[in-house]
């Protein structure tokens, strides 16, 4: 599958390091900043990187790209650069969508006392975490859990394991396109002290 890996941090390395492993094709990577975790694992793979804010438009997609893989990818995905793939953009959200979209999911689950939280691999639309779902899956919230205890221990891996699990549905000709749940969902916005003891 030839995939165009979008997004910054641990995650989107660790993905890059899936793809490889799956023997993807990685046409390119989209970053943040030059000196991300991404762009140095592309760089040494020998993958074209690009540096893009605010908005990835169709002219940072390479040609014939199946799927734009998004991991940490805090920028938005323009419908010309969607469309210019096969398949779409692939995106992670750590929370069961619809429950918790917004930034600052994991804070919010914690902060709202929820038991049980998840990651969900999902399809990008132009909504915020709207798009259809790939692949879920949740853990417990453990008593006492900070957001990143909770990230590293369960919630970045499941990340890694559930776009495995969409691209490899995707190898078997699966494309699994779930709607939300819109009756149960829920957006929070940037997560600030300021703002809850306000």
């Amino acid at each position: 599958m030839r995939v165009m890996i979008v997004g910054q941090r641990w995650l989107a390395a660790e993905v890059f390091k899936l793809c490889q492993a799956r023997g993807d094709d990685i046409a390119a990577v989209s970053v943040p900043r030059m000196d991300d975790r991404l762009a140095i694992a592309a760089e040494a793979a020998g993958v074209p990187a690009c540096q893009v804010t605010g908005r990835l438009g169709a002219g940072w997609v390479p040609d014939h790209v199946d799927v734009l893989v998004c991991a940490h990818a805090h920028i938005y995905i323009g419908a010309d650069a969607r469309a210019k793939t096969r398949l779409g953009a692939l995106g992670y959200h750590p929370s069961l969508l619809p429950r918790h979209r917004g930034r600052d999911a994991v804070r919010w689950a914690i902060h709202m006392g929820d038991p049980v939280t998840g990651g969900t691999a999902y399809w990008m639309d132009d909504g915020a975490d709207t798009g259809q779902i790939a692949a879920q899956d949740w853990c417990w919230i453990r008593p006492g859990d900070t957001p990143e205890e909770l990230w590293r221990r369960d919630l970045g891996p499941m990340g890694v394991r559930l776009i495995g699990r969409a691209l490899s549905d995707i190898d078997r000709g699966v494309a699994t396109r779930a709607p939300q749940m819109d009756a149960m969902a829920t957006w929070e916005p940037a997560f600030t002290t300021r703002r809850l003891a306000g």
